[in-house]
């Protein structure tokens, strides 16, 4: 079956996501899709979801009974309400609303997804975010009756904060405003408008009735002969799964195994890359090389590790590692500082007063940290403005992290797990807000300056010997070492003689 390509022309709005593919041809994925729904209050986000898991059989028997009984008086479709197969809590049943993020999992005969069910209300927003947080897809709903809301726009720059790059715009309820195909063109073209602002690039814009299942799991050529793009699924089944492989190897250490005087190994999940035994490995922040000699899981000795694996690693020298450490590949390193940039998402009624210090939690590293914000999101014009004063529930702002001692960190662009931060009030213990790292404040290769150190980029070896001269070690205060491979090195200094 060919999946059309919608057209996309600045005249009509409408937006191109897709090319003409053989769907047929295509290889299989076998990694399942995680996607979430969003989008402003009482678009259908719930309904439709109830519809995917309707019609492609994955609601049980049991279940539908049940949901027959639950929804009272169905429809004038003889159909039962579908948003109550996600809102499992009973204060959503009571107000038909979404509250927490509910997860439910489908799966069609070219793919498996894992879907969430996130709520429109803006005092839920920090749900909503959670749910962004491991997705791959977004799919943005809006009401065909009243476009593109405040909260539409805030949820979209949150998903695309949280680095998802897909979005399906499902213009819902199209029932209602007769298929007028020249109202979707228009909110079609406003929303590319915003994508484009926010540097999204893969849209598919759809229109659709989630209640009567139009272009959902089946077509609704019926109703709307003119379009001729794909439906949601088949959307759905041509998306990509973000891949955990765009840094090199990371292990952010959980836990340090020592159940006897001849074992020491390093627990954690590979939160990126791959490594393998004989692989070169740096401890961060203390910069110690290494080389791996084992990797041990709980039943066998693997030749090999990849993201998601949860291992322990065996060294070949005794090292001083800890809880909140960082075992990551000599070749490729991730970023070492006392201050980063970074987007926050503030998640609580106090939000965040600049120069305060919070506990700043990655992985399993906790750091004190102090918070300044540089801009804040205006979410009607979609632009930022200069901004230190603090952020308040839900607003989005730029911000400037400075720590009290070496952080390490990739940028949230590069890898979700070591890119994203959390931030907890030490006075209450709640957290306040969720963060991405954008980058550091300065330059990380060659030699450098940051705050007044001197930061060197060096081969392992001679970083070693010149941390043991008694110079640096009168000086430590003033600089930094980072320790990057001879051939990397080279590559340094070739672009300093250029």
């Amino acid at each position: 079956m060919t999946v059309s390509a919608i057209a996309q022309t600045a005249a009509t709005g409408t937006v191109t996501a897709f090319p003409a593919i053989e769907t047929a041809r295509l290889p299989r994925d076998t990694r399942p899709l995680r996607l979430i729904t969003c989008g402003s209050v009482d678009d259908g986000k719930s309904t439709l979801i109830g519809r995917l898991l309707w019609d492609t059989k994955a609601v049980k028997e049991d279940q539908a009974a049940t949901l027959r009984r639950d929804s009272g008086k169905q429809n004038d479709l003889g159909l039962p309400d579908f948003a109550l197969l996600l809102d499992g809590l009973q204060a959503e049943r009571e107000q038909g609303i979404t509250i927490d993020v509910a997860y439910r999992y489908f799966a069609t005969d070219k793919r498996s997804f894992i879907v969430a069910d996130t709520p429109g209300h803006e005092q839920y927003t920090r749900n909503m975010a959670t749910g962004a947080s491991t997705a791959d897809l977004a799919v943005l709903l809006v009401d065909a009756r009243t476009g593109l809301l405040e909260q539409t726009r805030r949820h979209a720059t949150i998903a695309t904060l949280m680095g998802i790059k897909q979005f399906v715009l499902a213009v819902n309820k199209f029932d209602l405003t007769g298929y007028d195909r020249a109202r979707f063109d228009q909110i079609s073209h406003e929303f590319r408008e915003l994508a484009l602002s926010l540097g999204v690039r893969q849209i598919t814009a759809i229109p659709m009735s989630a209640l009567k299942g139009e272009n959902v799991v089946y077509d609704g050529k019926a109703s709307m002969p003119w379009y001729d793009g794909p439906t949601l699924v088949e959307v759905l089944e041509l998306a990509t799964v973000r891949s955990a492989q765009t840094v090199g190897f990371r292990l952010p250490v959980q836990r340090v195994s020592r159940p006897g005087e001849s074992f020491r190994g390093y627990q954690g999940t590979v939160a990126g890359g791959s490594v393998k035994p004989g692989d070169s490995v740096v401890i961060l922040p203390s910069g110690m090389v290494a080389n791996v000699t084992k990797i041990v899981t709980f039943d066998l000795v693997r030749n090999a590790a990849v993201a998601g694996d949860a291992i322990t690693l065996v060294l070949d020298r005794q090292v001083d590692v800890s809880r909140g450490d960082m075992i990551v590949s000599l070749e490729s390193q991730p970023q070492t500082g006392l201050a980063f940039d970074a987007q926050l998402v503030a998640l609580q009624l106090d939000g965040i007063q600049p120069g305060k210090r919070y506990w700043l939690k990655s992985g399993s590293r906790r750091q004190r940290v102090t918070v300044q914000p540089s801009s804040l999101l205006d979410l009607k014009s979609g632009k930022w403005n200069h901004h230190t004063d603090g952020l308040a529930m839900n607003a989005i702002g730029k911000v400037h992290l400075a720590f009290d001692e070496q952080a390490v960190f990739d940028s949230y662009e590069q890898n979700r797990t070591t890119g994203a931060f959390i931030l907890i009030d030490p006075d209450t213990n709640n957290t306040v807000a969720g963060g991405m790292i954008t980058g550091k404040r300065s330059s990380l290769s060659g030699i450098h300056t940051e705050d007044s150190r001197v930061i060197l980029s060096l081969p392992a070896d001679l970083a070693d010997q010149l941390m043991a001269t008694e110079l640096f070690s009168a000086r430590r205060e003033e600089a930094d070492i980072r320790r990057v491979s001879a051939g990397k090195a080279a590559e340094v200094l070739d672009g300093i003689d250029g």
